[in-house]
């Protein structure tokens, strides 16, 4: 909702309302919304490249380090992490991927220092060990320690009960499947990690999708990472904003309250309240 409001005061497109996401979105935390609708971070932050030092041979960076391509390699897995993670408060970063430069086994997520960034075979790189956390982009499955942790977004996932589980294992599929086929997800990924909090989850088409892990270790520093086997994939990493630990601040809970407030109405009413020039800049920009 933040972001949305965001992007809409400043006359920017708004978040597909027809979006597959929409109906799976769970609410944000006025923690993220103020975060989202801040300002980003100038682009060129060196939380916004990917690591020359930890990435299989078998990806090429750009020369600011901020787009990472997978050169064509048979019968291999390939990652790379970013070059800076977080140890605590709350980050977003945006990743960019073509979804027709993906192929099999794309997958998204955060990693520490000790997972694998090369493997053989086309396999689920990210998430095969308990050093990663992944979300497979084609297939809307989690991976950590080599193991499926069900659908995400988690409203996707059947509500089975004893009955249900057990018709599912004699048919074969599990009972965790989500219900219809997978959702196409988009170019422009939001990964939000809360190091304090200990989860990881994901914003699409403006639509924050919830925790897709918990319990990730407290204090130890996660990066964000990538794992992909199809050749001439391009994916691109920018950090767009970070918090501390505090709660948000009162002037930046009562600008989001504002914004709430006009969120259905015209951008150029907000030009009309009877504020001083500096409050309605505040407002306009987001901060």
């Amino acid at each position: 909702m933040g972001l949305s409001l965001s992007r809409w005061l400043r006359g920017e497109p708004r978040p597909s309302l027809s979006s597959a996401f929409r109906p799976v979105a769970v609410p944000m935390s006025s923690r993220l919304e103020v975060l989202l609708s801040a300002s980003a971070v100038p682009p060129g932050d060196s939380r916004s490249r990917w690591s020359s030092v930890h990435r299989s041979p078998h990806f090429l960076l750009s020369a600011g380090g901020d787009e990472a391509t997978r050169l064509p390699a048979e019968l291999s897995s390939d990652g790379v992490r970013a070059e800076k993670g977080a140890k605590d408060g709350l980050h977003v970063w945006e990743v960019t991927w073509t979804a027709e430069l993906r192929g099999s086994h794309a997958v998204l997520g955060v990693s520490g220092h000790r997972c694998p960034l090369r493997g053989s075979g086309y396999a689920v790189l990210l998430g095969s060990d308990s050093q990663s956390w992944g979300w497979e982009l084609r297939t809307n499955r989690l991976w950590h320690d080599g193991q499926s942790r069900g659908a995400y977004p988690e409203k996707r996932r059947r509500a089975c009960g004893a009955n249900e589980a057990q018709a599912a294992r004699l048919a074969g599929s599990s009972p965790d499947e989500p219900d219809g086929p997978p959702l196409r997800v988009p170019e422009r990924i939001l990964l939000v990690l809360d190091a304090d909090a200990g989860t990881l989850g994901f914003v699409v088409d403006g639509h924050f999708l919830g925790a897709a892990f918990d319990g990730l270790p407290r204090g130890a520093e996660l990066f964000p990472a990538v794992s992909s086997v199809r050749g001439g994939a391009r994916i691109g990493l920018r950090y767009l904003n970070g918090a501390a630990r505090d709660p948000p601040a009162l002037k930046a809970l009562c600008g989001l309250l504002i914004r709430h407030h006009f969120a259905l109405q015209k951008r150029h009413q907000v030009g009309q309240l009877p504020l001083p020039p500096a409050l309605k800049r505040y407002l306009l920009s987001g901060h």
